[in-house]
């Protein structure tokens, strides 16, 4: 009764345009962290791989091994472990085979300790403010990376703060991080910098290979496709009363006589509790309001100007329906939230149906 449609061939098609959008030589490495922004990372990531991608990009060591699933499709496209892991997972760390993100000396002493060879890319802030090492003691750590025989100095990155609303800053950062890695010296190591917003702003800090998790699923990059579409279903329709109230806390009260539907859909399916009272859905093609609180498993709708609306009808909440379209943007809005919060909300009660 409720269900994401996920387009593959629209996340191969973007990460086509996005590579299409980069200086010549520039890689994509597509992001499928929280199980594929809530797309289901394995199949995205296969569709990535066959759309260009050259790399994957995960947060956890779990999120890893289920993308390591893909066996032959991956082989060859390495996975790059961004989140920050402590010296106690070193070892399963370093069997995994992924190249992993290194923001201390203590976390390479003990990947280097592990008796694997582990590629590891070091990670440096350059105004993030969340974790990697400062620019000064970033060319320490890389020669302690370089000579520990263990490891392998596989690449050096950073993540912007404001990629999507501050050039200014974006462009301090690119410099800073420049700067602090041509300290390394001549070992040609893989540099990447650039989020979905930076590849679309600044495709000029391209460097060797971008790092886009929102992009490649259709969101927050004009002309892009949107790879998801979230639906359920009519379970109940009535009319009720000018006066009537509708919902937990009587947030909603009929104005008139009016046709209210419940559709089988909540905030436990991530529908934000936020949306009460805000925003529309699609209904037989057509826009219609939420009305009242949003329930765990439940939602209201106006539909009085919606005709013949009945059991069973589809409720479209992000997609294209006839003639309309909602975007995970503009939910977003409505949820007072982002894009990202948005499709990584999508509980796991919602079945994920994949089209080619």
């Amino acid at each position: 009764m409720r269900w994401a449609e996920v387009d593959l061939a629209a996340v191969r098609a973007n990460c086509g345009r996005i590579l299409a959008h980069l200086p010549d030589g520039s890689e994509l490495i597509a992001v499928v962290k929280a199980d594929g922004y809530g797309h289901g990372a394995v199949p995205v990531a296969r569709a990535a791989v066959e759309g260009g991608a050259t790399g994957l990009a995960v947060a956890t060591l779990e999120e890893a091994e289920a993308v390591s699933e893909l066996g032959d499709v991956v082989r060859g496209y390495q996975i790059l472990v961004m989140g920050a892991i402590t010296p106690a997972q070193a070892a399963t760390a370093a069997a995994g085979g992924w190249s992993i993100a290194v923001s201390t000396r203590e976390l390479a002493a003990a990947l280097g300790d592990c008796g694997e060879l582990v590629p590891v890319h070091l990670k440096i802030d350059t105004g993030m403010g969340r974790f990697g090492c400062t620019p000064e003691e970033a060319p320490a750590i890389a020669r302690f990376i370089e000579e520990s025989p263990g490891l392998v100095l596989a690449g050096a990155w950073t993540h912007f703060a404001s990629a999507d609303s501050d050039d200014a800053m974006t462009q301090a950062q690119f410099q800073l991080f420049t700067k602090t890695v041509a300290a390394f010296g001549d070992d040609p190591i893989k540099q990447h910098v650039c989020n979905s917003a930076a590849a679309l702003r600044h495709p000029e800090f391209a460097l060797d290979a971008v790092r886009c998790g929102i992009a490649i699923y259709g969101c927050e990059w004009p002309g892009l496709q949107p790879a998801l579409s979230l639906r359920s279903m009519v379970t109940h329709v009535k009319t009720v009363a000018a006066g009537t109230t509708v919902g937990y806390g009587a947030t909603w009260k009929a104005p008139d006589k009016r046709r209210v539907a419940t559709v089988a859909i909540g905030y436990a399916d991530g529908v934000h509790r936020a949306r009460s009272n805000r925003g529309q859905v699609l209904v037989r093609g057509h826009r219609a309001p939420l009305i009242g609180t949003v329930s765990m498993d439940a939602i209201t709708v106006d539909v009085t100007d919606v005709h013949g609306v009945q059991v069973g009808d589809v409720v479209t909440l992000v997609g294209e329906d006839g003639g309309g379209r909602i975007t995970a943007e503009e939910v977003a809005e409505w949820s007072r939230t982002i894009s990202y919060e948005v499709l990584t909300s999508i509980g796991p009660r919602v079945e994920r149906r994949y089209s080619e």
